[in-house]
């Protein structure tokens, strides 16, 4: 299937994609800041420059996007066009994932993935979300998934 834009527009559109600060982050660090939870974002010493660093808890935070970080859920859909290279591309991006957490795990860090769609839609509960959160910085948990 050929693609709806022309090469100029998709590449115009895709660069325009951030990798990090973006809004389902921002809103997760708004409602944590609101909570009273201090952290540091992106820092750069740690492997994958996660998006939330705890210190305070050996906590983690990453915000993925279901897209790009693969994860089976009703907002992805593999591309139609250029299936050999977004399949290279996204299998990488998770395989770098699970690398940068076993990593952490290593380093004694608890981690935690927030998927976007926990956050996405009217339909949820963002107080909810942010509870289950706060709930396991609080606790002695490693690791924790936040799935919608």
């Amino acid at each position: 299937m050929t693609d709806i834009v022309d090469k100029e527009t998709r590449s115009r559109m895709m660069s325009g994609i951030q990798g990090k600060n973006t809004k389902p982050e921002i809103l997760i660090r708004s409602l944590l800041h609101k909570d009273g939870f201090r952290f540091r974002i992106h820092v750069k010493d740690l492997p994958g420059k996660p998006d939330i660093v705890l210190k305070k808890y050996k906590a983690i935070i990453f915000v993925h996007g279901c897209f790009w970080h693969k994860h089976m859920c009703k907002y992805f859909k593999w591309p139609k066009s250029r299936t050999d290279f977004w399949k290279s591309k996204l299998n990488k991006n998770a395989e770098n994932d699970n690398n940068i957490v076993k990593k952490l795990k290593t380093m004694n860090w608890r981690i935690c993935l927030v998927w976007e769609c926990s956050i996405r839609g009217a339909d949820k509960d963002l107080k909810k979300v942010i509870k289950v959160i706060s709930d396991w910085l609080r606790s002695d948990v490693d690791f924790m998934e936040v799935k919608g």
